[in-house]
């Protein structure tokens, strides 16, 4: 994965759940090329590069059956709950590169 984003991520993802519209633009993703991620323990899934409240990060979307729609995972090099003091509830805005 640091050779996909340029950083190796901090252990762990930051789950987002998404609104309505939120959830629409993830669906679109799907249709983008992405890299394909494989790793042996690992589901498989798509891989962004996007940014995050001015931090590098990627958005990782699980292909797995029954994964929720309005959910999206992002990973960093660093914990992102604790650098953006960030709570439940909090609204942010990722920018996906495509």
């Amino acid at each position: 994965m640091n050779e996909k984003l340029g950083f190796t991520p901090y252990s762990g993802t930051l789950n987002l759940h998404l609104d309505d519209e939120s959830t629409k633009r993830k669906g679109l993703l799907g249709e983008n090329k992405a890299s394909k991620l494989c790793r042996e323990g690992f589901c498989t899934g798509l891989l962004f590069k996007a940014s995050m409240c001015g931090l590098a990060c990627g958005v990782v979307i699980p292909q797995v059956e029954n994964y929720p729609e309005d959910e999206l995972e992002i990973v960093a090099d660093v914990n992102l709950r604790l650098k953006l003091r960030l709570y439940d509830g909090d609204k942010v805005t990722v920018t996906v590169f495509l």
